[in-house]
């Protein structure tokens, strides 16, 4: 496996960093995941987009040009690995350097740390057509949850439920409303009308639910981006997850509870294939 570090692309053995990466020592970094379709990148303007973002957030200098840069990198690092015929998984980070441990900021003249890795992505197929379970789990996350940082306790606790519990994903909730996945946006059908939790600080912007919401436009379906609460959520006619690696889900089971008739409904069905479509017709391929 070859990899992208700091300027060169070196096979697994050769890819360490300081024991002293702010990544490593607080999390102090931004993160990126991007699907690759036969080498082509999907909606790599809003990944590029949110990790400026992330990174002007928490004031690391690595600047907007220097993170466009990053998509010829994913592509070589594609390439570099035999994945241009498929699908891959593209990992990015940016972490503020290595530097002796102290809380405030080290000096300009530490440089960031920036990392690449690419692998296979095996599309679950009979998940994304059947439906899958979930778990609820409180959100114990900080309150930037719109910046992808690599430090995610919250997240990592939350999926660790859920595959206790047998389930494909947890789901998030936090005063009493439904936020997000552990590592997905939620969509939810009552009465017709899907409902999903406005862009805030509480969400991460996902550029699926960005798709997504694209999608619904596109195809007249009305939707209301307003939190769901929680004691209504079991009541839900339809329920999907969606994120870069999970496209659009089924969630068919909360709690060892049924959604609706247990199996996915017309509107994800529907949203479902719109995705793939567009998915696999950005990067002119067909399924």
């Amino acid at each position: 496996m070859i990899f992208y570090l700091n300027g060169e692309y070196v096979p697994r053995a050769q890819a360490l960093i300081p024991v002293e990466d702010r990544g490593f020592i607080f999390g102090d970094g931004i993160y990126e995941g991007v699907r690759s379709v036969n080498g082509k990148m999907f909606e790599w303007g809003p990944h590029a987009d949110r990790m400026i973002n992330g990174l002007n957030g928490l004031r690391i200098n690595f600047n907007a040009d220097q993170v466009n840069a990053l998509e010829g990198v994913c592509e070589q690092v594609v390439e570099k690995n035999g994945l241009v015929d498929g699908e891959a998984f593209l990992y990015l980070e940016v972490s503020r350097g290595a530097a002796p441990r102290a809380h405030g900021f080290p000096p300009a003249t530490v440089h960031p740390t920036v990392f690449v890795s690419a692998s296979k992505l095996v599309v679950p197929r009979k998940m994304r057509d059947e439906g899958c379970a979930a778990v609820t789990f409180p959100d114990m996350r900080w309150k930037r949850r719109d910046w992808k940082t690599v430090n995610l306790l919250g997240n990592v606790l939350a999926r660790q439920a859920a595959s206790e519990a047998g389930a494909y994903e947890a789901i998030l909730h936090e005063d009493g409303i439904v936020t997000e996945g552990a590592a997905t946006n939620l969509f939810a059908v009552f009465n017709g009308v899907l409902r999903t939790h406005p862009l805030t600080q509480r969400i991460l912007p996902g550029i699926t639910r960005k798709v997504v919401m694209e999608l619904i436009a596109e195809h007249k379906l009305p939707v209301d981006e307003t939190p769901v609460a929680l004691d209504t959520l079991a009541a839900a006619e339809e329920i999907f997850v969606c994120g870069s690696t999970t496209d659009v889900t089924p969630v068919v089971t909360i709690d060892g509870k049924r959604i609706g008739n247990g199996t996915p409904g017309p509107i994800t069905v529907k949203l479902r294939e719109a995705f793939e479509a567009r998915l696999y017709q950005a990067a002119g391929v067909g399924r």
